[in-house]
């Protein structure tokens, strides 16, 4: 794994870690991951420790929007990259007395087979992750823990209490414009609101100072 380089979202915690091709006349050759890549990097100190548990794959049709997704008992961090097509990530604090809850990021994560490299987003526990996806598209995550029925819960997309302040304003724009035609499962979108979760006991297992750093 050659990584390129390592960047904070504006909530820190959350970062985005590119990782270089081999390029040929043949096309390109690349590892996505390799423990000790990551493990050596000073730049990755933030999954010092994490072991990958579960490894997940998902197919979206154009137009499709996912999340927002969370568990615990185990927690589950998230690494997530594209495969083919776009996705654009969404990540929201629910860690309970964070100073960035109830704020939602965006990012744009294409996939193209002529870049010269790829990238991961990192998703730690304490956030809430969902996706829109503006075309057919692949994606991959490797998971921090696996999953546990009775332990996950969820906040909708469409939330009127989502805290847009810190998205970029043409993707919050892009989200909003998608999210009248979107395809939506029943879940997820009657998942309740942002204030709906953190009235809920179980919030109570999402606390900042007891999540902020932590790798899983």
């Amino acid at each position: 794994m050659r990584i390129l380089d390592v960047d904070s979202l504006p909530i820190p915690d959350i970062k985005v870690v590119r990782f270089g091709r081999f390029r040929d006349d043949r096309g390109y050759f690349c590892e996505p991951y390799r423990r000790s890549a990551v493990g050596d990097d000073a730049r990755t100190d933030f999954l010092a420790g994490v072991a990958i548990a579960q490894v997940n794959e998902s197919w979206s049709r154009e137009g499709v929007i996912r999340g927002l997704h969370f568990q615990w008992n185990p927690f589950m961090g998230k690494l997530v990259r594209t495969i083919s097509g776009r996705m654009v990530d969404l990540v929201l604090d629910i860690r309970l007395d964070s100073p960035t809850f109830g704020k939602v990021l965006a990012h744009d994560m294409p996939a193209s087979s002529e870049a010269e490299y790829s990238e991961w987003i990192w998703v730690p526990p304490g956030f809430a992750h969902g996706n829109l996806f503006t075309e057919r598209t692949i994606i991959e995550y490797f998971c921090t823990g696996e999953y546990s029925p009775g332990n996950e819960a969820a906040v909708s997309p469409l939330a009127e209490d989502l805290d847009w302040s810190l998205c970029a304003p043409d993707l919050r724009e892009e989200f909003l414009t998608c999210a009248e035609g979107a395809t939506i499962s029943e879940k997820d979108r009657n998942a309740g609101s942002l204030s709906d979760w953190k009235s809920d006991p179980r919030s109570a297992n999402f606390r900042y100072s007891e999540l902020a750093g932590t790798g899983s």
